[in-house]
């Protein structure tokens, strides 16, 4: 028997992962306002999204049906949904999509969902290692990943590149100290969004969806200068590519990346520098690895298991 088609109201958080959730044969209802602000932009950016998502303009959303409340932001949960739903719609069923690890104290920080009727989704065993979910049922859901286009790594580009958004502004966190002591050392390239302020040599700013794996297949390395954070589908995307990968060794990354199978991962910078060096002076080491990450994102990170992942947690919701 099919499985009933859902109307899935939610928010544009994260454009990409959006998307690759979009791939879940249910039909998706974005928030949206007339400004277009943060987290109700709906159908917005240069993905190509689907026929199953719609948009949901927030002074109509108190007279549309919906089966599930996806939630993926704390002003979404604590405000919006006592601002815009009706008593109704707040019951019912309800998921909670936590993208990020504790931003306060990493171990003792009580999650703001405190609901035993609702579903608290995590995206890295990490993450749901770190928070404290309370009474509040969790699932792991890990990162699936549909590439936009079709690219496989020969790293001609004798330098490696880093993919993070704002990182002047997002700071150690998101490791900026570390990306400019690494650029001092090896070749870099740069990119993402609102980046031009960091001052790297070479920086190439956001690189549309589509054009990306491209980037990345012609770059010798991904390197990840992030400390902590949930793991980034940057890194994913690049493994789809064939990219090694060389970063840290914090958060949910050290469980992907096995050294001198995948790329190279140390919490000591000399250490990274040094793999970044030998990728840059070896190519074939870099397609050895490479090879070898596309594979374990393939059997991992592929698209069908996250879909399989999503509809038995909608399932588990809906009845």
């Amino acid at each position: 028997m099919a499985e009933r088609r859902l109307r899935i109201l939610t928010w544009h958080v994260h454009g990409n992962y959006l998307y690759y959730l979009s791939q879940v044969p249910h039909d998706f209802w974005l928030v949206t306002d007339a400004a277009r602000s943060p987290h109700h932009a709906g159908r917005s950016g240069s993905l190509p999204w689907g026929d199953n998502v719609h948009e949901a303009p927030v002074e109509a959303l108190r007279d549309l049906p919906f089966d599930v409340l996806l939630f993926q932001s704390r002003d979404a949960w604590e405000r919006e949904r006592h601002v815009l739903l009706g008593e109704a719609q707040r019951r019912l069923p309800r998921i909670y999509l936590e993208h990020d690890p504790p931003q306060q104290h990493p171990t003792d920080t009580r999650h703001w969902v405190d609901d035993p009727g609702a579903l608290l989704v995590h995206v890295t065993h990490f993450n749901a290692l770190m928070w404290d979910s309370g009474r509040t049922p969790t699932r792991v859901i890990e990162h699936g990943v549909k590439p936009l286009a079709q690219a496989r790594w020969h790293g001609q580009l004798e330098r490696g590149l880093v993919v993070v958004n704002n990182l002047e502004r997002r700071g150690r966190r998101l490791g900026l100290d570390v990306f400019r002591a690494a650029e001092r050392e090896v070749p870099l390239a740069l990119a993402g969004m609102n980046n031009e302020s960091v001052g790297a040599r070479l920086c190439l700013g956001e690189v549309a969806h589509a054009q990306l794996p491209a980037t990345m297949a012609a770059h010798r390395f991904l390197f990840n200068p992030i400390r902590y954070t949930s793991l980034g589908l940057a890194v994913v995307e690049a493994m789809m590519a064939g990219l090694p990968v060389v970063g840290l060794a914090t958060t949910e990354l050290a469980s992907v990346i096995r050294n001198g199978e995948h790329g190279w991962i140390d919490t000591r910078l000399d250490r990274l520098v040094d793999a970044m060096r030998r990728l840059l002076a070896d190519r074939g080491l870099a397609a050895q690895w490479g090879a070898a990450a596309r594979r374990a994102a393939r059997e991992r990170f592929g698209i069908e298991r996250f879909v399989a992942d999503w509809c038995a947690a909608l399932r588990e919701v809906a009845g």
